[in-house]
């Protein structure tokens, strides 16, 4: 519902207002900027942690983290906010990253936290959550993508740059939302750890996949995918 008419009150549209009122209406609601998202994995965790704060990074997914932080430093964009899962390996992968991107706002939310956001099709043997975890995780999961993946705001004068560290599954499930991919295909996709995904959104509302789980930046060595 971003879309200028879905914006303007053409109930208000009399005789005597006429047409260029109504698409200076319109143009008044119109998007001016471009939104660049970064979705950044968070990097590998101890997986025996019984609770999520016993699910701290790895010295390898410290180093992980560095190194993502240094590959967005060199981007050489100036940077609005991080936006974080509030879930532990997220936020400790996020304190690493800006480091690298000093005077970057971060903000903490539950949104983005991990679950089971649609059940996947074709299903996997591997992985299979309760029933209700879908209904749970996926309503959440789905109100993060509608919070945080649109077009900018009319108001919004320049381009933006904003990061969200968080998880694989909420990562892919927003990619195929935002692409008009059908959804359940989401666990199709595979994602590093600390990997970089870009996606752009234009002033009229189009969405681009610039890069999807990039981890060039790391030596193979330091790859995962736990």
């Amino acid at each position: 519902r971003r879309e200028p008419l879905a914006l303007v009150n053409l109930k208000k549209k009399h005789e005597e207002t006429g047409e260029e009122e109504l698409a200076s209406r319109l143009d008044h609601c119109k998007a001016k900027a471009t939104r660049h998202i970064f979705l950044i994995r968070h990097s590998q965790y101890n997986l025996d942690g019984r609770a999520d704060k016993d699910r701290t990074l790895t010295p390898l997914g410290r180093e992980q983290a560095e190194l993502t932080g240094r590959r967005l430093a060199s981007l050489g964009l100036k940077f609005d906010q991080i936006i974080h899962s509030s879930m532990t390996r997220a936020s400790e992968t996020t304190e690493i990253i800006s480091k690298h991107l000093p005077g970057v706002k971060k903000i903490s939310t539950d949104l983005l936290r991990e679950g089971a956001p649609i059940e996947p099709d074709p299903p996997v043997s591997h992985w299979k959550p309760e029933a209700v975890q879908y209904y749970e995780d996926g309503a959440r999961i789905e109100a993060a993508f509608r919070n945080f993946i649109h077009r900018a705001d009319a108001k919004q004068e320049e381009d933006s740059y904003e990061i969200f560290v968080c998880h694989a599954n909420v990562i892919r499930y927003i990619v195929c939302r935002a692409l008009q991919f059908p959804p359940e295909g989401w666990l199709r996709l595979s994602l590093n750890n600390g990997s970089i995904t870009h996606l752009v959104i234009r002033p009229n509302g189009r969405v681009a996949l610039r890069t999807l789980g990039d981890t060039g930046f790391m030596p193979p060595d330091k790859i995962t995918r736990t």
